[in-house]
């Protein structure tokens, strides 16, 4: 049953890939957009779930909130030690580099499996919970999407790079679901995962999506999709609440 509901899933996610191609003429306003949907996503579920999962504190933090921090800092390290990298060998530091396209595209296929390992835990509790647990999955997988083909290509990889990560963040959640089936994940070190994955994406959203976003063009429509994406994320976690 958790595989089968998995399914809707992949196709909200696909569907998410396939809006963020076919509006490339606005680029600022999908990166504005992808933008809010980065900061909801992170603000209004990676946190709340990974303080939940992981509420266990270490020198009166909590754990989630200490991987939250790391993984923001992770995410600074990689990108300014692959700018290095690349002016030492005489390109643009500030050029964009596909490796943190790629890198950040796969944290989101994990993150979806996960979002998969989710929902076949919650099935596993009893079917009311596993179809709302499933219901909540497949609302923001349209948001998970949209941002792996959006982070992708906005690093100067390829489209059929983007499209791959793009079918490989939408298949996550079904392997995710199906390996239900044979383990399962403590909840403390899920809690952590989230944690960790919510403050790199934090990062890039802040660091990296949104001054791209702004740049040459007008704020005000594009700043309206950012506050249109949070919102929309919050929409979705009432809903599911």
């Amino acid at each position: 049953m958790a595989v089968f509901v998995a399914l809707g899933a992949f196709l909200m996610t696909l569907a998410g890939g396939w809006t963020a191609q076919h509006v490339t003429d606005r680029r600022h306003l999908v990166l504005g957009l992808a933008g809010g949907l980065m900061l909801g996503v992170v603000g209004m579920d990676l946190l709340p779930e990974a303080l939940a999962a992981a509420g266990t504190e270490v020198h009166g933090v909590p754990a989630a909130l200490l991987l939250f921090v790391a993984g923001f800092l992770l995410a600074h390290g990689v990108e300014r030690l692959l700018a290095a990298r690349r002016s030492a060998h005489g390109a643009d530091e500030h050029e964009r580099t596909p490796e943190v396209g790629l890198t950040a595209a796969a944290a989101m296929v994990a993150h979806s499996a996960m979002d998969g390992v989710a929902i076949g835990a919650a099935f596993q509790i009893g079917e009311g919970m596993g179809v709302a647990v499933a219901l909540a999955v497949i609302a923001h997988d349209f948001a998970d999407g949209f941002n792996t083909f959006t982070l992708t290509t906005l690093y100067g990889n390829a489209r059929r790079r983007a499209v791959a990560m793009l079918f490989a963040d939408a298949v996550a959640p079904v392997v995710g679901a199906a390996s239900t089936l044979l383990v399962t994940i403590p909840q403390p070190v899920l809690g952590g995962y989230l944690g960790l994955f919510g403050g790199a994406l934090l990062y890039l959203a802040a660091a990296e999506i949104l001054p791209e976003a702004h740049h040459r063009h007008t704020a005000g429509p594009t700043l309206l999709c950012t506050i249109g994406g949070a919102a929309f994320i919050w929409l979705v976690v009432g809903i599911a609440e």
